[in-house]
């Protein structure tokens, strides 16, 4: 399944780079909730890629949550992620 990046988890004076917040198309609130503990692979490039999981929903709006180990760069934001079904 498909998603995209569309920001990191953020406060006013902070930002988490190692959370991302992405949102899948036909997802909603209860559709989210299944999905958590999932896996999510983000490819920078064809040899870096980032393993993180769905760690939370975000909203009522279907946006979930995602944790890495490391901070991803600011290249990933508006682009497309896999979920692991």
């Amino acid at each position: 399944m498909e998603a995209i990046i569309t920001s990191y988890r953020r406060s006013r004076h902070k930002q988490y780079p190692n959370q991302i917040l992405i949102k899948a198309d036909g997802i909603g609130y209860v559709k989210a909730h299944n999905l958590l503990g999932k896996k999510i692979v983000v490819a920078v490039s064809k040899k870096k890629k980032f393993v993180g999981k769905i760690v939370a929903t975000h909203g009522t709006k279907g946006i979930m949550r995602a944790k890495f180990s490391k901070g991803l760069p600011g290249q990933v934001i508006g682009k497309k992620c896999e979920i692991k079904i």
